[in-house]
């Protein structure tokens, strides 16, 4: 009987440590799990317009640099036309020894955006420099206006939206100035929506920012 008792107790233990251990790990699978989908969502898209570096290891004839075309694609030997914009550079890497296998079973090919252009955004209206901008990096709104000069007196602080293309419409999403976040923490909490506070966010290729 004492020795079932013992045995009941140390099979109690062991699978209390199962369940601490499992428990302690479930931060950690989740902490893993976004940073990969951060690292998805950083990953560069291309676009018309980029300049890419195409290498075929060990041939020099497909090897070559070549630009996306206003339709996003790309020509190449042997394959002629390949759609190229929409696609990230791993993406069309997998593409490229794909569409290779038939000419070279083991084709090695790299892909390597050489140039970017396709980042580009329109502001209009009360701005003191209206035009196109070519954005080299991530921008906001805010990093956008000040290319452009910032507002002018005539804005209207409030009304500014930006249009974006979505599907086959478009999308028109409010960018309030005047009740722009300062930075003191108030979306963190969760209570920025409550406020009514403005949010800096990011733009994305052809949006138009509109200053009334």
């Amino acid at each position: 009987m004492a020795a079932r008792t013992l045995f009941l107790r140390r099979s109690l233990r062991i699978a209390l440590s199962v369940v601490v251990l499992i428990a302690s790990a479930r931060p950690l699978l989740a902490g893993s799990q976004q940073l990969t989908e951060s690292a998805q969502e950083v990953e560069y898209v291309i676009g018309p317009e980029d300049v890419l570096d195409i290498a075929v290891w060990d041939n020099t004839q497909l090897t070559r640099t070549v630009p996306v075309r206003p339709d996003g694609k790309i020509s190449l030997p042997l394959l002629n036309d390949v759609k190229a914009a929409g696609l990230t550079p791993m993406q069309l890497r997998q593409c490229l020894m794909t569409a290779l296998a038939p000419y070279i079973p083991t084709a090695t090919v790299s892909v390597i955006v050489r140039e970017v252009h396709s980042f580009k955004v329109t502001v209009i209206g009360e701005v003191k420099t209206p035009g196109r901008y070519e954005l080299k990096s991530q921008s906001t709104v805010l990093d956008v206006l000040a290319m452009a000069g910032g507002l002018t007196q005539y804005a209207e602080r409030s009304r500014i939206v930006v249009l974006r293309r979505q599907g086959g419409g478009t999308r028109q999403i409010a960018f309030a100035f005047d009740k722009l976040d300062t930075g003191n923490g108030g979306a963190r909490n969760g209570s920025a929506a409550k406020q009514g506070v403005q949010q800096n966010f990011d733009l994305e290729p052809g949006d138009i920012v509109l200053v009334p």
